[in-house]
């Protein structure tokens, strides 16, 4: 998943894991902000967000690919 830092101060834009599917249970998404990586429930865009360092969000990414 490759995201664009979105600039400061304009709505995140939220980008669709290739892996969610609109009927199914797993739906993802994600956003970057200057200095977090936001990751949501596309099923529920109003609802909780994590917010992740990129850091962690590197070192998230080939855990999730290998799932």
């Amino acid at each position: 998943m490759t995201l664009k830092t979105s600039a400061s101060g304009s709505t995140p834009e939220w980008i669709k894991s290739s892996y969610s599917t609109s009927d199914g249970p797993d739906c993802v998404e994600a956003a970057a902000i200057p200095d977090r990586i936001l990751v949501r429930d596309s099923k529920n865009p109003g609802g909780p967000r994590l917010a992740l360092a990129p850091t962690a969000w590197a070192a998230f990414l080939p855990y999730a690919s290998r799932r």
